[in-house]
């Protein structure tokens, strides 16, 4: 994509916020099955203001009336950013990784923590959500089949607006480079701190990694 969809969520919350004079002191909870920490405990725990709390939350209460959302709702949300592929695969790789405590549903709270990384985290903290996101079962590690499996979800998404078209063959070759330079021991798997490692010192490694940045 031509632009970040992490910078146009951080534009609207700035747009937003300077434009509510009107914004309440307080979240509208009464109707709300699933009651979000109060403001100045998740204002701690996040790089988000107070009013920008609030903005955040109407939106995200607007999608999702009962206070969290379950993983079908979640793609239907996501498919909407990409009509023109297939984007249900990722967005379960997505929702797994917002779903901090695996409970089968993304709180406000799962989703604002996750926010504030993506949008204002330091690199090491956005390097810790991306080891997350590809490894794909919570074992501390990133396999190969991992690593395919994501980039592959991302093609899917969003291969078909690309130009020139890209071939089958294009994310297996991108992990086969990215996985060896990675696995430095040669064990078959990634570690964080390989991983860490590996982005923070190879330019081209830390570009392709921001992937996931533009399809969040």
């Amino acid at each position: 994509m031509d632009s970040k969809r992490v910078e146009t969520i951080s534009a609207r919350v700035d747009a937003a916020v300077s434009s509510s004079d009107s914004v309440e002191d307080e979240l509208e909870l009464s109707a709300v099955r699933h009651r979000p920490e109060g403001l100045e405990q998740l204002e701690a725990q996040t790089r988000f203001s107070r009013k920008e709390l609030q903005i955040l939350y109407r939106g995200f209460k607007n999608e999702c009336p009962s206070g969290v959302v379950n993983e079908e709702t979640f793609k239907d949300i996501y498919a909407q950013f990409f009509p023109q592929g297939d984007a249900s695969t990722y967005a379960h790789f997505l929702f797994n990784a917002f779903d901090t405590d695996h409970n089968g549903s993304v709180s406000f709270e799962d989703f604002v923590m996750g926010l504030s990384i993506l949008l204002r985290g330091t690199i090491q903290e956005k390097l810790n959500w991306a080891f997350n996101l590809y490894d794909i079962n919570k074992d501390g590690y990133i396999t190969k089949e991992e690593m395919l499996d994501i980039m592959k979800a991302i093609y899917d998404m969003m291969g078909k607006c690309t130009y020139p078209v890209l071939k089958e063959e294009t994310p297996r070759q991108h992990v086969e480079v990215f996985f060896q330079k990675m696995d430095k021991n040669k064990d078959g798997v990634v570690t964080i701190d390989e991983f860490i490692d590996c982005c923070q010192n190879d330019e081209n490694i830390m570009r392709s990694m921001h992937l996931f940045e533009n399809v969040l």
